[in-house]
Protein backbone atom coordinates (compact mmCIF):
# COMPACT_ATOMS: atom_id res chain seq x y z
CA UNK A 1 0.00 0.00 0.00
CA UNK A 2 2.79 2.45 0.92
CA UNK A 3 4.38 1.88 -2.51
CA UNK A 4 1.18 3.14 -4.16
CA UNK A 5 1.67 6.49 -2.42
CA UNK A 6 4.83 6.98 -4.52
CA UNK A 7 3.57 5.31 -7.70
CA UNK A 8 2.72 6.58 -11.18
CA UNK A 9 -0.25 4.87 -12.83
CA UNK A 10 -0.20 4.60 -16.63
CA UNK A 11 -3.55 4.02 -18.39
CA UNK A 12 -4.47 4.03 -22.08
CA UNK A 13 -7.96 5.48 -21.43
CA UNK A 14 -9.26 8.14 -19.02
CA UNK A 15 -10.46 6.53 -15.75
CA UNK A 16 -14.24 6.76 -15.51
CA UNK A 17 -16.11 8.82 -12.94
CA UNK A 18 -19.52 7.10 -13.07
CA UNK A 19 -21.13 3.84 -12.00
CA UNK A 20 -21.59 1.51 -14.99
CA UNK A 21 -20.89 -2.23 -15.00
CA UNK A 22 -18.22 -1.44 -12.38
CA UNK A 23 -17.72 1.39 -9.82
CA UNK A 24 -15.77 4.52 -10.90
CA UNK A 25 -12.07 3.83 -11.54
CA UNK A 26 -11.15 7.37 -10.52
CA UNK A 27 -12.58 6.76 -7.02
CA UNK A 28 -10.33 3.71 -6.59
CA UNK A 29 -7.25 5.71 -7.62
CA UNK A 30 -8.15 8.47 -5.14
CA UNK A 31 -8.87 5.96 -2.33
CA UNK A 32 -5.42 4.40 -2.75
CA UNK A 33 -3.78 7.86 -2.89
CA UNK A 34 -1.86 7.26 -6.13
CA UNK A 35 -0.24 10.69 -6.69
CA UNK A 36 0.44 10.67 -10.45
CA UNK A 37 -1.63 9.37 -13.37
CA UNK A 38 -0.52 9.34 -17.02
CA UNK A 39 -3.46 8.97 -19.46
CA UNK A 40 -3.19 8.04 -23.15
CA UNK A 41 -6.46 9.52 -24.36
CA UNK A 42 -9.71 11.06 -23.18
CA UNK A 43 -12.78 8.84 -22.92
CA UNK A 44 -15.20 10.30 -25.49
CA UNK A 45 -18.21 8.65 -23.86
CA UNK A 46 -20.63 11.39 -22.81
CA UNK A 47 -20.72 10.05 -19.23
CA UNK A 48 -16.96 10.47 -18.86
CA UNK A 49 -15.25 12.92 -21.29
CA UNK A 50 -13.01 14.83 -18.90
CA UNK A 51 -14.99 14.14 -15.72
CA UNK A 52 -12.57 11.43 -14.56
CA UNK A 53 -9.60 13.76 -15.03
CA UNK A 54 -11.39 16.61 -13.22
CA UNK A 55 -12.14 14.31 -10.28
CA UNK A 56 -8.49 13.19 -10.02
CA UNK A 57 -7.16 16.75 -10.19
CA UNK A 58 -9.67 17.91 -7.56
CA UNK A 59 -8.32 15.20 -5.25
CA UNK A 60 -4.76 16.49 -5.73
CA UNK A 61 -3.58 13.99 -8.36
CA UNK A 62 -0.94 15.12 -10.86
CA UNK A 63 -2.48 14.20 -14.24
CA UNK A 64 -0.75 14.05 -17.65
CA UNK A 65 -2.95 13.51 -20.71
CA UNK A 66 -2.19 12.67 -24.36
CA UNK A 67 0.86 10.38 -24.10
CA UNK A 68 0.91 8.12 -27.21
CA UNK A 69 -2.59 9.44 -27.87
CA UNK A 70 -2.95 8.16 -31.46
CA UNK A 71 -1.78 4.67 -30.49
CA UNK A 72 -4.19 4.59 -27.55
CA UNK A 73 -7.11 5.75 -29.71
CA UNK A 74 -6.30 2.99 -32.19
CA UNK A 75 -6.20 0.46 -29.35
CA UNK A 76 -9.68 1.55 -28.21
CA UNK A 77 -11.13 1.92 -31.75
CA UNK A 78 -14.02 -0.49 -31.13
CA UNK A 79 -15.09 1.27 -27.93
CA UNK A 80 -14.89 4.75 -29.49
CA UNK A 81 -16.75 3.77 -32.67
CA UNK A 82 -19.57 2.15 -30.71
CA UNK A 83 -20.09 5.14 -28.41
CA UNK A 84 -19.48 8.02 -30.84
CA UNK A 85 -20.96 6.62 -34.07
CA UNK A 86 -23.64 4.47 -32.40
CA UNK A 87 -22.61 1.42 -34.43
CA UNK A 88 -20.06 -1.39 -34.19
CA UNK A 89 -16.50 -1.16 -35.52
CA UNK A 90 -16.93 -2.75 -38.97
CA UNK A 91 -14.33 -4.96 -40.65
CA UNK A 92 -15.08 -6.11 -44.20
CA UNK A 93 -13.34 -9.31 -45.22
CA UNK A 94 -13.23 -11.30 -48.43
CA UNK A 95 -10.95 -13.40 -50.61
CA UNK A 96 -10.82 -12.83 -54.35
CA UNK A 97 -9.30 -14.81 -57.19
CA UNK A 98 -6.32 -13.52 -59.16
CA UNK A 99 -8.79 -12.32 -61.81
CA UNK A 100 -11.11 -10.50 -59.38
CA UNK A 101 -13.95 -12.90 -58.45
CA UNK A 102 -15.10 -13.88 -54.96
CA UNK A 103 -17.06 -16.99 -56.00
CA UNK A 104 -17.92 -19.04 -59.09
CA UNK A 105 -21.30 -18.46 -60.77
CA UNK A 106 -22.42 -21.97 -59.87
CA UNK A 107 -21.07 -24.97 -57.97
CA UNK A 108 -22.02 -28.58 -57.38
CA UNK A 109 -21.83 -28.62 -53.56
CA UNK A 110 -23.16 -26.46 -50.70
CA UNK A 111 -19.79 -25.47 -49.30
CA UNK A 112 -17.26 -22.67 -49.87
CA UNK A 113 -14.89 -22.67 -52.84
CA UNK A 114 -11.56 -21.90 -51.17
CA UNK A 115 -9.66 -19.06 -52.84
CA UNK A 116 -7.20 -18.33 -50.03
CA UNK A 117 -4.70 -20.85 -48.65
CA UNK A 118 -4.80 -22.71 -45.31
CA UNK A 119 -2.48 -20.20 -43.57
CA UNK A 120 -4.75 -17.31 -44.58
CA UNK A 121 -7.80 -19.21 -43.36
CA UNK A 122 -6.11 -19.80 -40.01
CA UNK A 123 -5.53 -16.04 -39.73
CA UNK A 124 -9.22 -15.44 -40.46
CA UNK A 125 -10.11 -17.73 -37.54
CA UNK A 126 -7.77 -15.68 -35.34
CA UNK A 127 -9.69 -12.56 -36.41
CA UNK A 128 -12.98 -14.23 -35.53
CA UNK A 129 -11.71 -14.84 -32.01
CA UNK A 130 -10.73 -11.16 -31.70
CA UNK A 131 -14.13 -9.64 -32.62
CA UNK A 132 -17.49 -9.80 -30.90
CA UNK A 133 -19.54 -10.81 -33.95
CA UNK A 134 -19.46 -12.08 -37.52
CA UNK A 135 -22.11 -11.31 -40.15
CA UNK A 136 -23.29 -12.81 -43.44
CA UNK A 137 -26.32 -12.48 -45.69
CA UNK A 138 -28.90 -15.23 -46.25
CA UNK A 139 -27.48 -16.12 -49.65
CA UNK A 140 -24.07 -17.01 -48.16
CA UNK A 141 -25.82 -19.35 -45.71
CA UNK A 142 -27.69 -21.03 -48.59
CA UNK A 143 -24.65 -21.28 -50.88
CA UNK A 144 -21.91 -22.22 -48.39
CA UNK A 145 -23.67 -23.48 -45.23
CA UNK A 146 -20.87 -22.02 -43.05
CA UNK A 147 -20.67 -22.52 -39.29
CA UNK A 148 -18.87 -19.14 -38.74
CA UNK A 149 -17.07 -20.46 -35.66
CA UNK A 150 -13.43 -20.28 -34.51
CA UNK A 151 -11.84 -23.62 -35.32
CA UNK A 152 -8.28 -23.33 -36.65
CA UNK A 153 -6.99 -21.49 -33.56
CA UNK A 154 -7.78 -21.46 -29.84
CA UNK A 155 -10.32 -18.75 -29.09
CA UNK A 156 -13.93 -17.84 -28.47
CA UNK A 157 -16.61 -18.14 -31.12
CA UNK A 158 -18.04 -14.82 -32.26
CA UNK A 159 -21.77 -14.10 -32.06
CA UNK A 160 -23.18 -15.00 -35.49
CA UNK A 161 -25.40 -12.46 -37.25
CA UNK A 162 -27.48 -13.53 -40.25
CA UNK A 163 -29.46 -11.10 -42.41
CA UNK A 164 -32.63 -13.04 -43.22
CA UNK A 165 -35.23 -10.45 -44.17
CA UNK A 166 -37.80 -13.05 -45.25
CA UNK A 167 -37.17 -15.22 -42.16
CA UNK A 168 -36.94 -18.15 -44.55
CA UNK A 169 -33.70 -19.93 -43.57
CA UNK A 170 -34.21 -23.41 -42.13
CA UNK A 171 -32.89 -24.09 -38.63
CA UNK A 172 -30.90 -27.01 -40.07
CA UNK A 173 -28.17 -24.73 -41.44
CA UNK A 174 -24.92 -24.90 -39.44
CA UNK A 175 -25.10 -21.23 -38.52
CA UNK A 176 -28.05 -22.06 -36.23
CA UNK A 177 -26.29 -24.86 -34.34
CA UNK A 178 -25.57 -24.66 -30.60
CA UNK A 179 -21.85 -23.83 -30.95
CA UNK A 180 -22.44 -20.10 -30.57
CA UNK A 181 -25.22 -17.55 -30.22
CA UNK A 182 -26.90 -16.51 -33.48
CA UNK A 183 -28.94 -13.35 -34.07
CA UNK A 184 -31.26 -13.51 -37.07
CA UNK A 185 -32.05 -10.06 -38.46
CA UNK A 186 -35.49 -10.19 -40.08
CA UNK A 187 -37.99 -7.65 -41.44
CA UNK A 188 -39.17 -7.22 -37.82
CA UNK A 189 -35.92 -5.35 -37.09
CA UNK A 190 -34.79 -4.16 -40.51
CA UNK A 191 -36.91 -2.11 -42.88
CA UNK A 192 -36.52 -3.19 -46.49
CA UNK A 193 -37.59 0.35 -47.44
CA UNK A 194 -34.40 1.88 -45.99
CA UNK A 195 -30.69 1.38 -46.88
CA UNK A 196 -29.61 -2.08 -45.72
CA UNK A 197 -26.26 -1.33 -44.04
CA UNK A 198 -27.66 1.58 -42.04
CA UNK A 199 -30.55 -0.58 -40.81
CA UNK A 200 -28.14 -3.40 -39.87
CA UNK A 201 -25.94 -0.95 -37.93
CA UNK A 202 -28.95 0.30 -35.94
CA UNK A 203 -29.95 -3.27 -35.10
CA UNK A 204 -26.40 -4.27 -34.07
CA UNK A 205 -26.09 -1.18 -31.85
CA UNK A 206 -29.36 -2.17 -30.17
CA UNK A 207 -27.94 -5.68 -29.61
CA UNK A 208 -24.83 -4.03 -28.05
CA UNK A 209 -22.43 -5.41 -30.67
CA UNK A 210 -19.29 -3.27 -30.61
CA UNK A 211 -17.31 -4.99 -33.39
CA UNK A 212 -18.25 -7.15 -36.36
CA UNK A 213 -16.50 -8.90 -39.25
CA UNK A 214 -18.65 -8.89 -42.38
CA UNK A 215 -17.79 -11.98 -44.40
CA UNK A 216 -20.20 -11.67 -47.26
CA UNK A 217 -21.58 -12.23 -49.73
CA UNK A 218 -20.97 -9.71 -52.47
CA UNK A 219 -24.28 -7.82 -52.11
CA UNK A 220 -23.94 -7.51 -48.34
CA UNK A 221 -20.33 -6.29 -48.55
CA UNK A 222 -21.16 -3.82 -51.34
CA UNK A 223 -24.08 -2.38 -49.32
CA UNK A 224 -21.71 -1.41 -46.49
CA UNK A 225 -19.19 0.03 -48.97
CA UNK A 226 -21.80 2.10 -50.83
CA UNK A 227 -23.23 3.51 -47.59
CA UNK A 228 -19.68 4.22 -46.34
CA UNK A 229 -20.32 2.18 -43.19
CA UNK A 230 -16.99 0.43 -42.70
CA UNK A 231 -13.72 1.01 -40.84
CA UNK A 232 -11.34 -1.65 -42.19
CA UNK A 233 -11.28 -3.94 -45.20
CA UNK A 234 -9.11 -7.07 -45.16
CA UNK A 235 -8.79 -8.47 -48.67
CA UNK A 236 -6.98 -11.65 -49.68
CA UNK A 237 -6.00 -12.19 -53.31
CA UNK A 238 -5.26 -15.85 -54.04
CA UNK A 239 -3.46 -17.42 -57.00
CA UNK A 240 -6.60 -19.29 -58.12
CA UNK A 241 -8.05 -18.10 -61.46
CA UNK A 242 -11.82 -18.52 -61.94
CA UNK A 243 -12.23 -17.00 -65.47
CA UNK A 244 -15.82 -16.08 -64.60
CA UNK A 245 -17.87 -15.68 -61.45
CA UNK A 246 -19.30 -13.19 -58.98
CA UNK A 247 -17.27 -9.99 -59.13
CA UNK A 248 -15.43 -8.96 -55.97
CA UNK A 249 -16.70 -5.78 -54.25
CA UNK A 250 -15.34 -2.44 -55.42
CA UNK A 251 -13.79 -0.36 -52.65
CA UNK A 252 -11.65 2.73 -52.12
CA UNK A 253 -9.66 3.19 -48.93
CA UNK A 254 -6.23 4.01 -47.57
CA UNK A 255 -3.83 1.07 -47.91
CA UNK A 256 -2.32 0.45 -44.47
CA UNK A 257 -0.44 -2.79 -45.03
CA UNK A 258 0.25 -5.29 -47.79
CA UNK A 259 1.53 -8.70 -46.68
CA UNK A 260 2.23 -11.98 -48.41
CA UNK A 261 0.97 -15.12 -46.68
CA UNK A 262 2.49 -17.83 -48.79
CA UNK A 263 0.89 -17.42 -52.22
CA UNK A 264 -1.82 -15.03 -50.95
CA UNK A 265 -1.54 -11.25 -50.89
CA UNK A 266 -3.35 -9.63 -47.94
CA UNK A 267 -4.20 -5.94 -48.21
CA UNK A 268 -5.63 -4.06 -45.24
CA UNK A 269 -7.44 -0.82 -46.07
CA UNK A 270 -8.66 1.82 -43.63
CA UNK A 271 -11.61 4.13 -44.22
CA UNK A 272 -9.82 7.34 -43.15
Amino acid sequence: ESLLHNATLYVTLEPCAHFGKTPPCSDLIITHKIPRVVIGCLDEHEKVCGKGIAKLKAAGCEVTVGVLEDECKLHHKRFFTYHTKKRPYIILKWAESSDGYIAPLSKSETKPVWISNTHSRQLVHQWRAEEQAILVGANTVIQDNPSLTTRDVEGANPIRIVIDLKNSLAETYQVFNSESKTIRLTADEISSEKPLASEVCKALYKHQINSVIIEGGQKTLQAFIEENLWDEARIFTGELKLDEGIQSPKINGTLRTETWIGSDCLKILRND
